[in-house]
Parts: structure tokens; C-alpha cells; sequence
């Protein structure tokens, strides 16, 4: 007879590189943008280096790193074309990474309530989880549009357990970067990082309760750390 695993009330995930891989749409929209100004196209690993601080903080900062600081009136108008280049793309490039349906289900079967913190626009965010069948499995997504202050800003996390009317002291965060386990130290939430999306530190310098490879194994890790809290 197995053992009926025990959950926390509430978990926090992010999306990008933890339950989906977009780097490929990424890399895809984003040199559509540089090819039209002129800049040559970046590899995966390039483009991986940049993932992870918004879209508008991507965008910006490749620019800059290729001497062409963009003007405040000019953003919008390459934001507008990046969205545009992301959607067109996103279906088709974007993966579901191992696991991760088949977690997502047991978890909203067990009861757990479950939100999507992101720091992607809205309008790059619900139609993919939608197409991709994910939205299924969260009561809130909360993009970088919802809040005033997004990810590493406790407010974005305490904000998602709010939307999917959590309880904060019974919650957890699953993300896969430094910028995710900021947000959830900053509010007081146990962290796990999976070690397969777009970390751009060292996993030993993070803040963590445990790490993860494989996204098929976090309800054991989960309910390992229920038990000994």
C-alpha cells in the first residue's frame, strides 16, 4: 500500500524555466527585434544570459552590450515588435519540460492550491499556458502587469498566494532562478530551485530548501520538506 504523500497549502511557481522552456521563442523574437536594428543574431547561450529579468530589461540590455542604449520614446515600439515576433513564435518553440503535466495534475487533485508568479508581460503569458494546456492547473496567474512591484519584490509573491487565496505561512516557491529564490526569501516562503532552467549563479550560493533536476520527483521532495517542518 503506498504512502499518501503529504503537500503544503499553497505553491508559488514560476514559469520560464521551470515548467516550460521558452528560451527557444526567445531567441526567435528577440533576433527578429536585433535583426531589424541592425544587430547580428545571438546564440541559445547568449540569449540564456539575458532570460530571466523581464522582457523590457532583456531588450534593453542586449542594446546596451552592443553600444546602442535605447531611447525611453524607442522601447515601447521594440517591446511592441518582441511581443508581436513572441506570440507568432511561442507555440511552436516553447517545450513543457518532463513531468510536468503529470505533477501539476497530482498536485491539483491532492487540493493544492497553486498560482503562476512570472515576470513575462500578461499578454506574452496566459495565451501560451493556454495553448499549452496549463492554465488548467493554477487558480492565479500573476504576470509583471499585476503588480508594481514584480520578482525579487516580495510583493509579486505575496500577491500570487493572495490571488489563489493561500495561506502564506502553509506556501512554497518552485522557480529556477537567483531572481526566484530572492522573491521567495524576501517573503518568507521555503524555496526549491529546479537546476535545469536559466540560473545565472552558482546553485551552492542560493538560499534554498532543496534542488531539483527532475520535475517528476517534486512531489517526494515536497512532501519531505512537510515533514520535517
Amino acid at each position: 500500500m503506498s504512502t499518501k504523500l503529504i503537500y503544503p497549502d499553497t505553491i508559488v511557481f514560476d514559469l520560464d524555466g521551470t515548467l516550460i522552456d521558452s528560451l527557444p521563442a526567445i531567441r526567435v523574437a528577440l533576433n527578429q527585434v536585433l535583426s531589424a536594428e541592425g544587430i547580428i543574431k545571438l546564440t541559445t547561450e547568449e540569449v540564456k544570459e539575458v532570460v530571466g529579468f523581464g522582457a523590457k530589461w532583456m531588450i534593453n540590455r542586449v542594446h546596451e552590450d552592443f553600444g546602442q542604449p535605447i531611447k525611453p520614446e524607442k522601447l515601447k515600439d521594440l517591446m511592441d515588435q518582441y511581443l508581436n515576433a513572441y506570440m507568432e513564435n511561442s507555440v511552436e518553440y516553447t517545450l513543457v519540460y518532463d513531468g510536468v503535466y503529470e505533477v501539476l495534475a497530482e498536485l491539483k487533485n491532492a487540493g493544492v492550491r497553486m498560482g503562476i508568479c512570472t515576470n513575462k508581460p500578461g499578454l506574452s503569458t496566459r495565451p501560451v499556458l493556454q495553448s499549452l494546456k496549463l492554465d488548467q492547473f493554477f487558480g492565479a496567474i500573476v504576470t509583471e502587469d499585476d503588480v508594481e512591484n514584480r520578482k525579487p519584490h516580495r510583493q509579486h509573491v505575496l500577491e500570487t498566494i493572495r490571488a489563489v487565496k493561500g495561506d502564506v505561512s502553509k506556501s512554497m516557491f518552485v522557480g529556477d532562478s537567483e531572481t526566484d529564490m530572492a522573491a521567495a526569501n524576501n517573503a518568507g516562503i521555503p524555496a526549491i530551485c529546479v537546476t535545469y532552467g536559466y540560473c545565472h549563479v552558482p546553485y551552492e550560493d542560493l538560499e534554498v530548501k532543496a534542488l531539483l533536476s527532475d520535475f517528476h520527483h517534486l512531489p517526494e521532495v515536497l512532501n519531505k520538506l512537510q515533514v520535517s517542518s
